[in-house]
């Protein structure tokens, strides 16, 4: 086919030791916080203690997606789940499930098949039920700092096709039939940027793997490099060849050590089986990876603020034309895609673009993976086909509501999104029907709000942040936004006025038509979303001075009314002395002291305190 070259050296897969159970433990930042690591000393403990550690392979995986019921451990064969799992569980887990050969119920979240090795996850169980995993197909599986267990399920095996029976335009050709779009927001064809990439003059490209994942409440790039680095890495060795690079730069915050830990021990890995550097396999490709440590700035994750980052200058977008696939890293035709992208080529190579463009929407092909976070039940990191539903995302895999409270609105797209209401829990997860449902796709955040959330405060929030993450270097974003802020934190004190409405409509029209860069023009949307769809909320707190959800601590009033018995119990926890009274007689709040934490009305139980 074409120019291809012919790879030498086979794939070596070295088979697994052979034992009769596997125990997959979540190593995920969510499980690790709550204790993972004492789960595996108390399981090796008891292994030992049963006399049966020859019988179990312990696997330390990345996150499977269930943050809200970590720490999480799944027993094979039977792919049995067990959630919430603590010390004291271990022993009761190892003797009933290993021992006994019964699973201990009591923290079985479900017993039938819950998923397989590779794409598709199964089971009765509703977070995984409507879920397809293709980005995530080794995520809660194999262990991500052993490149051995990435082999085991085809690791590097397109990359082996690739070299050995496809030219870099037939490898490019697949990825334009797939449908792909990129994950980082955009929704550009990822074909029609590799095309462009490798149809741009000069000798020296560069591929870019864009990890800085900075919208608040979203961790799926994160989570897809600690658990399974080397499927980015084989993307990205992909595209390097289609292209015509040599060299790879993956760019990720530095606060995000455990994903550099593992990056670099599959760069490592991947190095010494002969995957990364000079005359892969056998062939005439080279190709190496270098990670660049980013400082945490938002505006990075804009392409051309992040390629100033990686070239030693401020983060600051460029004016586009000339765009990167023409003229980027250090001048050169640069490839720039988002770890979700990049993890999603070996599948299109091994499985065919035909297999994956079947997935989704005529529009929107394949799956994406959102990080639901927010008032829902089991928050955390799903990949669902394109065309699903959010009701089928918040309510039927999430679980919906928690609380019995109601479903309020949604901010999908992070902090540059749009909020939705309930009348758009229809809409299809693809580009175009959010972008007509006034939001759009972003990288993949999902925030869910139930009916105590002020959108007002939301707004506030989200400009807030926005910003602060300004770069500065256009006035509309640097100035605008914070005359746009200082508007929000006047209507949340409870001085906003009438005509404050108009001007943050003005405001956030003029910033979204002269701002320099996406960041910039999208930094207005969840005021302007929440302008059109809960006007009502704006007006209250500005003509009413009333913040019906109480979020909104400087519009509160705090008052003692007749149920009052004089016990003291506000008196004690009051961090201001603006409670006043005598004993077993009915007290009073000085409103001029009250700083309306909230203090008193938690550790009232005669409800004697009143909020307006």
């Amino acid at each position: 086919m074409g120019d291809s070259v012919t790879t030498n050296q086979p794939i070596e897969k070295r088979p697994r030791k052979q034992v009769e159970y596997n125990i997959i433990l979540c190593s995920g930042p969510s499980c690790l916080h709550n204790k993972s690591s004492e789960l595996y000393t108390e399981i090796v403990k008891q292994l030992e203690a049963f006399n049966c550690q020859s019988k179990v392979e312990i696997i330390l995986s990345g996150c499977l997606g269930m943050c809200a019921r970590g720490p999480i451990m799944v027993i094979n064969p039977g792919y049995i789940l067990y959630g919430d799992v603590g010390v004291n569980d271990v022993h009761d887990i190892i003797k009933g499930h290993i021992v006994d050969k019964t699973p201990f119920s009591q923290k079985v979240i479900h017993e039938d098949h819950l998923f397989n090795r590779f794409y598709r996850v199964f089971g009765d169980v509703k977070f995984f039920g409507k879920q397809m995993r293709i980005a995530l197909r080794n995520c809660g599986i194999i262990d991500p700092e052993k490149i051995d267990d990435y082999l085991s399920v085809r690791g590097y095996e397109a990359l082996a096709k690739v070299l050995t029976d496809y030219s870099p335009a037939e490898v490019i050709h697949q990825i334009q039939d797939s449908g792909l779009r990129g994950r980082g927001g955009a929704g550009f064809p990822t074909g029609l940027k590799w095309k462009l990439t490798a149809d741009a003059e000069g000798e020296v490209k560069y591929v870019i793997c864009n990890a800085d994942e900075g919208d608040p409440g979203a961790f799926m790039d994160r989570s897809a490099i600690e658990g399974d680095p080397h499927s980015i890495i084989e993307g990205m060795l992909i595209g390097g060849y289609a292209v015509g690079a040599k060299k790879g730069f993956l760019y990720i915050r530095a606060e995000y050590p455990l994903a550099i830990k593992r990056l670099e021990k599959a760069l490592t890995a991947a190095r010494e089986q002969n995957f990364l550097g000079d005359n892969i396999l056998g062939s005439n490709y080279s190709f190496d990876i270098e990670i660049r440590l980013g400082a945490g700035a938002f505006v990075c994750g804009e392409e051309t603020a992040l390629i100033q980052s990686i070239e030693g200058e401020r983060g600051m977008p460029r004016p586009r034309p000339p765009y990167p696939s023409v003229r980027g890293l250090f001048d050169k035709p640069t490839l720039t895609n988002n770890v979700e992208t990049w993890a999603n080529i070996p599948v299109i190579i091994l499985d065919g673009a035909k297999w994956f463009s079947t997935i989704g929407t005529k529009s929107s092909k394949g799956t994406k993976v959102f990080a639901v976070a927010g008032n829902v039940e089991n928050t955390g990191l799903v990949e669902v086909p394109m065309g699903t539903t959010l009701r089928e995302i918040i309510f039927d895999i999430c679980g919906g509501i928690p609380g019995n409270r109601k479903f309020k609105a949604l901010q999908t797209g992070g902090p540059s999104g749009g909020c939705l209401t309930e009348d758009s829990l229809d809409t299809q997860v693809d580009y175009e029907s959010l972008a007509k449902a006034g939001s759009f796709m972003g990288s993949g955040g999902m925030i869910v709000m139930d009916d105590t959330t002020c959108m007002v405060n939301v707004a506030r929030y989200f400009l807030e942040f926005t910003q602060n993450e300004s770069c500065g270097k256009c006035t509309p974003c640097r100035e605008g936004t914070k005359r746009m802020l200082e508007i929000l934190t006047r209507i949340t004190d409870g001085r906003g006025e009438v005509k404050d409405i108009e001007k943050l409509e003005r405001l956030g029209a003029m910033i979204s038509k002269a701002s320099l860069c996406g960041l910039g023009r999208s930094a207005p949307n969840p005021v302007l979303s929440t302008l059109s769809k809960f006007r009502n909320e704006y007006e209250d707190h500005i003509l009413h001075k009333k913040c019906t959800t109480g979020s909104c601590q400087a519009m509160l009033t705090y008052s003692i009314n007749d149920q009052c018995i004089g016990c003291g119990a506000c008196i004690r926890v009051c961090p201001v002395n603006a409670i006043k009274g005598i004993k077993r007689n009915p007290h009073t709040i000085d409103s001029e002291l009250c700083i309306k934490c909230g203090e008193c009305m938690k550790v009232c139980k005669f409800r004697a305190i009143d909020r307006v």
